[in-house]
């Protein structure tokens, strides 16, 4: 019989086995422990809705959320990505070529390693690190187990031939006792798995939120040109960690599986055998190489239809009120209709090409392979000199040396059950190989997309520094235009994945601007639509930089004493953060923040006074009440919130983008005196002219395509002579109006004549 199959030897794998569990354990426990989740008590309504509002409380300088879990208050330490961070990373994220194609290739080795090596496992002492090792620990220990399965059931088999009761139990209690740790072993494989996949993308999304949610200047979530990037950063990054983490073991396990099972069996198959072994191998390889689709574009193209139905639905979500007020649910149903049998199509040309390619994978594995199998394992019985088993070949003798015919029966069998057991796990872990293969395919096209993400975000072109200049604001021969987009141009993932996005280049709305807005001084900007008053408006808030700028191009920004920008800009439609009544008004901050300004709810009371919204606090039922605040608020409460914010923050000048258009003219008229009085400087964009009276300066667009301005001083005899030219170029465009009307009766007549041809 085999060496392995004596009972002192197996006693020893047992306890081998038990020693490695107990260490194994031991890790387990180091890593729980090391686990940034503390529960406490449970907690009251009342408690649960503070720890709502304060979200995040900052303990020995780093910064703890606070997360609700089961009644119960967990805290998660932050540790934000400093900026040197992102300045040494940037190099090893270059721009992706246009041409780029998801593959097994240099460039994707380049790209995981990236993205592994400076984001996944930041540092060889890590968490992830730590998981890796158990995780590779209990895969190990899983094949190690399997041999000794293998054997002990050729042993419990052997005895059963050979009648032996007391041989039988007692492999019947050792298989007992191995099932311990091997289901043990199987749990804590799945568990860690788990864990490592959480862990890889609980990094990569906390990076990833670092890099594109960065303060200004940098406001990459503003100047990306990438779209559909919620759906890189939620369902790409969870199925890449998972595809990874899966990944890991579906290749481990199986490449050690099959050199511990090839060296077990090669001691039983001999010279022949092992030689037939490779060659199956190799048989096996080619065979499913041939037949293997590009599994790495088709998972490209699937995320990236999967993001485009996404965005149409988030897009109703966010819409739904236009669209209600249009009676648009129609349109919107064939245009999601459309996107979803745009996936849908792809999905089932994906299980199409599957069809020939499992068909093919099943019968190489599972019949091939068992068909190989029983070959192999027919060669030391068939194609040996004396025909015997290596059981026999291994005892002391044969029949003419006294061994019994149930002996070399039983020997047989032994060996049989044994090989047959490796054999099978053996075309096991073969199998997971050629399915790992499909998955690293696939994960090659999570891998490119994840970083387009990456390299569009660090290779955005930086904005031209301003000038500081705490008590004014000024532009200097600055010319005003729409940018090209991103800094990179998108990949199209399609078909062909090799179409790029070509931006047209615009043409500038303002040129060679220049003016100066002191402290105490207001600006109001006018002219017709569409000539480029939020354009420049964006310009002097930091948004876009000037186009094409020369030498003598400057724009200063007043800053506060911490060197942060003190300009606070207000749109049209005011945003609605998600949160309390309270969180609301002093938005971008969070409620830390207002505890540590000294601020308190009646300072917030007076300041809803200001904007006559005294009454939002009683009425919704308190500071702490969480709703959907843009459903919930009216169109001109919503604008006079956002004149809330500025009074709040108080900054030195404040951008307003035609912010009062839904508030009505004498509440307006007293909110605009309201902020004079505080000291903030005012630039309006609007074309009301009943607000010129609240400003010393006026900007005219011209909007004739000219690209040309006029700057005056409001109530000079300049200014009222600007009005009047502005009224006789109206009075010249109604004199046209006979034209223009015989001119639309020859077009209906041109178009009726070809109608009826």
């Amino acid at each position: 019989m085999p060496a392995l199959s004596k009972p002192p030897r197996k006693h020893l794998i047992v306890l081998l086995a038990t020693i490695l569990l107990i260490r194994g354990r031991i890790l387990s426990l180091a890593g729980n422990v090391k686990l940034p989740q503390l529960r406490g008590k449970k907690l009251t309504p009342e408690e649960l809705t503070n720890a709502l509002q304060q979200i995040y409380v900052v303990e020995d300088g780093v910064k703890t959320l606070l997360v609700p879990y089961r009644d119960r208050l967990s805290k998660v330490p932050v540790y934000p990505t400093s900026p040197q961070k992102f300045t040494s990373d940037a190099k090893y994220f270059p721009p992706v070529s246009p041409t780029a194609k998801p593959n097994i290739d240099a460039a994707f080795i380049r790209q995981l390693k990236a993205i592994l090596f400076r984001i996944a496992f930041p540092a060889f002492r890590s968490k992830e690190t730590l998981i890796v090792v158990s995780h590779s620990f209990f895969l190990i220990l899983r094949t190690v187990l399997s041999i000794a399965v293998a054997r002990l059931d050729g042993r419990i088999v052997r005895d059963l031939v050979r009648a032996d009761g007391k041989g039988f139990l007692k492999g019947l209690g050792l298989w007992f006792l191995l099932a311990i740790p091997s289901s043990y072993t199987n749990s804590m494989i799945r568990h860690l798995q788990s864990k490592l996949s959480l862990r890889l993308r609980t990094r990569l999304t906390r990076y990833t939120h670092d890099l594109y949610l960065s303060s200004a200047p940098d406001l990459r979530y503003y100047r990306t040109g990438l779209e559909g990037v919620d759906q890189y950063i939620t369902a790409d990054i969870e199925s890449w960690s998972e595809a990874l983490a899966g990944l890991y073991g579906n290749i481990l396990k199986p490449s050690l599986d099959l050199v511990l099972f090839t060296s077990q069996l090669a001691k039983s198959l001999g010279v022949r055998g092992t030689i037939l072994l490779f060659g199956n191998y190799y048989l096996t390889v080619t065979i499913l190489r041939a037949v293997t689709p590009a599994f790495g574009r088709l998972a490209a193209v699937e995320a990236k239809l999967e993001g485009e139905y996404r965005a149409g639905m988030g897009r109703i979500g966010r819409e739904g009120e236009e669209i209600a007020f249009y009676d648009g649910g129609t349109r919107e149903r064939d245009i999601l209709s459309s996107a979803y049998l745009r996936l849908i199509k792809h999905v089932n040309n994906i299980y199409k090409i599957r069809i020939a390619y499992e068909w093919t994978e099943d019968y190489v594995i599972k019949y091939l392979w068992s068909a190989a199998g029983y070959g192999l394992i027919a060669v030391p019985l068939l194609f040996t000199r004396r025909r015997r088993s290596v059981a026999v070949q291994a005892g002391e003798g044969d029949r003419t040396s006294g061994e019994k015919p149930d002996d070399a029966v039983a020997g047989r069998t032994e060996t049989y059950i044994s090989n047959r057991r490796l054999l099978i796990s053996l075309a096991d872990a073969g199998g997971r190989l050629m399915y790992a293969y499909k998955d690293l395919l696939e994960l090659a096209g999570l891998t490119t997309r994840i970083y387009t993400l990456l390299s569009t975000l660090h290779n955005l072109p930086r904005l031209p520094s301003s000038e500081a200049d705490v008590d004014s604001m000024s532009l200097t021969n600055v010319n005003v235009g729409v940018p090209q987009g991103g800094a990179l141009q998108e990949i199209e993932l399609d078909d062909s994945l090799s179409e790029e996005l070509q931006p047209a280049r615009s043409a500038v709305l303002v040129s060679d601007l220049s003016f100066v807005v002191k402290d105490g001084e207001h600006l109001m900007i006018t002219g017709s639509n569409g000539v480029g008053k939020t354009a420049v408006a964006r310009v002097l808030a930091g948004l876009w930089a000037p186009h094409e700028p020369g030498r003598e191009t400057r724009v200063q920004r007043p800053k506060d004493a911490a060197g942060r920008p003190s300009v606070f800009v207000v749109p049209q439609r005011a945003y609605m953060v998600t949160g309390s009544l309270l969180d609301q008004m002093i938005y971008p901050h969070s409620y830390p923040e207002f505890l540590a300004s000294g601020k308190t709810e009646a300072d917030l009371m007076e300041i809803l006074e200001l904007v006559f919204l005294a009454y939002l606090p009683e009425r919704e039922g308190g500071w702490t009440t969480r709703k959907e605040w843009r459903d919930v608020l009216s169109g001109g409460e919503k604008q006079r919130m956002g004149l809330a914010r500025v009074l709040y923050h108080r900054p030195k000048f404040a951008i307003l983008d035609e912010c009062t258009s839904a508030v009505s003219s004498d509440v307006e008229g007293r909110m605009y005196e309201n902020l004079k009085k505080l000291g903030i400087t005012l630039i309006t964009i609007s074309l009301r002219p009943s607000l010129a009276k609240y400003h010393t300066l006026l900007l005219t667009l011209t909007g004739d395509g000219s690209s040309r301005w006029t700057m005056t001083r409001v109530g000079t005899a300049e200014e009222r002579m600007g009005i009047d030219r502005e009224i006789d170029t109206l009075e010249g465009k109604l004199a046209e109006k006979d034209a223009w009307e015989q001119r639309v009766k020859e077009l209906d007549a041109l178009l009726s004549v070809q109608e009826a041809a």
